[in-house]
């Protein structure tokens, strides 16, 4: 393989994406200047296949396996479920196990709002918004003709076109009116779906408008599909009043302060996050969704509440859109997606959201619980500290030996596992 020089290199490449994977990472590889044993683990795809890795994004080199671990513990709405989660960050799994085990005998309910999805079309240019309004709301039926023979397959399955919303929007272009197709769509998650019937009625709707339409596309703020989950932790079972209220009071400080509220929420959404990517979802637009709805009343603020039952126990509910699905894209082409599906035993979009929801509840509670008591670093650190023997080049019980010293000392450092792992090994 011959290397190029930095002076030479471009990354203008002609016919890149017609080239298969390999002949793709040798070009890689000689740009920059990857050795043989980093092309060999690049050219390994795992449980992936190459054609299939290919076809589901452009450009393919390689994967990125990402650890799947399995929460165990959890009974929702009266079912025990195992819930797999792929994520690459410790305690995240162990989070959850441990919220559910302490909450075992009542576990979690679930509720959902409905599959609804918004596909927005605006248009601009209007010279009476409010009438215009008015109007596109006149061609309701002739919209759901419209979209309704977009898909017959979603209609035939009971989805389509709900109801249609007209806002007219001050903004920094001047006024925009902008309509809103409120959809059905069933077991999937409805990008593709709502998306085509924004193009399909975005002439008509300038038609009727008198303006001109630009963008038609689906909102990730998808607040017609929210998941709930609610819990009561008892105040014996999880350390006492003392620890109850710490809890409370964390929960003020995220619902007060959008500062607090960022990283709570990222906790939520490390449990969120993980079973998404699991099944094959999108989780980016889910992030987007959750992150969106904390600030729906203006200010960011926590997405989960915390309150104290009136036998004195912990209650604590969640709430946020999840636009999650069973068909389409990679849930429906990815193997391992399909595996974690079958092993949740979702058969239901719905169901889906459901049981996030509840794993999203179980995260913070178990983060909420470290914060109140021992901190957040001591359970992390734990698991954290068996990284950095690795990252040392522990191997074997090397790894767990040197992670003791590391969380015995308090100090995970890589410096510090060098320097146990020598000790180790001398003697």
């Amino acid at each position: 393989m011959q290397s190029t020089t930095r002076a030479n290199r471009t990354s203008r490449i002609a016919g890149f994406h017609k080239k298969t994977p390999r002949e793709r990472l040798d070009l890689v590889a000689a740009f920059a200047d990857l050795s043989a044993s980093e092309v060999a683990h690049l050219a390994e795809f795992g449980n992936l296949a190459p054609d299939l890795a290919d076809r589901l994004i452009e450009n393919v080199v390689g994967t990125m396996n990402v650890p799947v671990g399995i929460a165990t513990n959890m009974r929702i709405d009266g079912e025990d479920v195992l819930i797999p989660m792929a994520t690459e960050e410790s305690s995240v799994v162990a989070a959850v196990c441990n919220a559910a085990r302490q909450v075992y005998e009542d576990g979690f309910t679930t509720s959902v709002s409905g599959n609804l999805m918004i596909a927005q079309v605006q248009v601009v240019g209007v010279s009476d918004p409010y009438a215009a309004r008015l109007r596109i709301l006149e061609q309701r039926e002739a919209l759901r003709a419209l979209c309704d023979a977009c898909d017959p397959v979603l209609v035939r399955l009971g989805g389509g076109l709900r109801d249609v919303e007209v806002r007219v929007l001050d903004t920094l272009g001047g006024p925009m009116v902008v309509t809103h197709l409120i959809v059905d769509t069933r077991d999937a998650m409805g990008a593709n779906a709502v998306n085509t019937m924004a193009e399909a009625v975005a002439p008509h709707i300038a038609g009727w408008s008198g303006g001109r339409v630009y963008l038609r596309i689906l909102s990730n703020l998808a607040d017609r599909r929210l998941a709930r989950a609610h819990a009561v932790w008892r105040t014996d079972a999880i350390g006492g009043p003392e620890v109850r209220d710490g809890i409370v009071s964390a929960y003020h400080l995220a619902e007060a302060d959008p500062y607090r509220a960022a990283t709570h929420n990222k906790g939520i959404m490390n449990g969120i996050d993980a079973v998404v990517l699991a099944t094959g979802n999108d989780t980016r637009a889910i992030e987007a969704g959750a992150h969106a709805y904390a600030a729906r009343s203006g200010r960011y603020t926590s997405l989960t509440r915390y309150e104290v039952t009136a036998s004195g126990d912990l209650s604590a509910s969640i709430e946020l859109p999840l636009a999650v699905g069973l068909v389409g894209g990679a849930t429906k082409l990815h193997p391992t997606a399909q595996a974690c599906l079958k092993i949740l035993g979702a058969t239901t979009a719905e169901r889906l959201a459901r049981i996030i929801a509840a794993v999203g509840l179980a995260q913070n509670f178990s983060a909420l619980k470290a914060l109140a008591t021992t901190g957040i670093q001591k359970g992390h650190m734990a698991l954290h500290a068996q990284n950095i023997a690795m990252m040392a080049g522990a191997v074997g019980e090397e790894i767990e030996a040197v992670a003791q010293v590391l969380v015995d000392r308090r100090l995970v450092r890589l410096d510090v596992a060098q320097e146990v792992l020598g000790e180790i090994r001398g003697g």
